[in-house]
């Protein structure tokens, strides 16, 4: 199978983010805020596995649409985390360019895709 860096990408985050997950939840005993980055962080590469089998370009849109809400979402968590002191600010700034970078691409997807389906709307430029 093909390369795909987006797949690549956001599964490396998932991976990173389970890692995060399981240290707050045995070092620090956090709970709640590890739940939150769980589920954001993960439900980005669920979702972009869901838009790769998307039953058309509508449901591809939707799907990498909460792809990109979801990496701006783990962006908030990772701050707050940084900024609480439950990560150091070197891990928080890793994963924020990891997502960061995501979150370019899948807003150049949904662009793009935006674009091809609706070529004389305003919704083809995605707020950053």
């Amino acid at each position: 199978m093909k390369d795909n860096v987006v797949i690549d990408r956001s599964y490396a985050l998932a991976l990173k983010i389970v890692r995060l997950y399981l240290s707050l939840k045995e070092d620090k005993k956090e709970f709640e805020l590890s739940r939150q980055i769980l589920k954001s962080g993960t439900s980005v590469a669920a979702n972009i596995e869901e838009a790769v089998g998307a039953q058309s370009e509508k449901d591809f849109l939707a799907k990498v649409g909460i792809a990109y809400k979801e990496c701006r979402e783990t962006i908030f968590w990772l701050k707050l985390l940084r900024d609480s002191e439950l990560i150091d600010k070197e891990q928080a700034q890793e994963l924020m360019a990891d997502t960061d970078e995501l979150i370019r691409i899948i807003g150049s997807i949904k662009k793009t895709m935006t674009q091809k389906l609706h070529p004389n709307s305003s919704l083809s430029t995605p707020p950053h």
